[in-house]
């Protein structure tokens, strides 16, 4: 299981105490954010994005951004084209629901959205569909090896 794996991870640079694990599922924005009691917007979707063709690298951003196309044109230079499910299962090892940043094939490219820097801490899922970890922005960085901070997103609520 992929949470086990994740546990693990955590174990290893001293943050074993930070996993959250839930009864109930916390597998959107919304439900993440009431199981561990904050806003939305502090909740980190991780979201899968093809690149190449057997490639892809995953972006962070917070709960209440949706990807901007043209933003990610710009950063990445090819169009936003998410992963299937059975994708992200082949690929990252995760079921959606439950993709995180962290204990990743090297292959795979991590980006944090500039959206995620106005809060002290943030909530990643942790491997699974009903898990999270609290970690700050700093830490975020850090612990999925993120190349870079990139701005990508726009607020869901915003036009198209």
């Amino acid at each position: 299981m992929a949470i086990l794996r994740l546990k693990q991870f955590f174990d290893a640079h001293g943050l074993s105490g930070r996993v959250l694990e839930f009864d109930a599922s916390s597998a959107t924005v919304e439900l993440a954010a009431a199981a561990v009691g904050v806003i939305p917007a502090r909740i980190a979707k991780t979201l899968s994005f093809q690149s190449g063709a057997e490639g892809c690298l995953l972006v962070v951003t917070a709960g209440d951004q949706k990807i901007d196309n043209a933003k990610f044109k710009a950063a990445f230079g090819m169009k936003a084209k998410m992963l299937l499910p059975e994708q992200v299962r082949e690929r990252l090892g995760f079921e959606v629901g439950g993709v995180c940043p962290f204990a990743l094939p090297p292959s795979v490219p991590v980006y944090l959205d500039a959206s995620l820097r106005r809060f002290d801490d943030v909530y990643p899922a942790c491997g699974s569909a009903s898990s999270a970890v609290r970690l700050t922005c700093e830490e975020l960085f850090a612990l999925s090896g993120a190349r870079a901070w990139v701005d990508v997103s726009k607020r869901v609520d915003e036009g198209a």
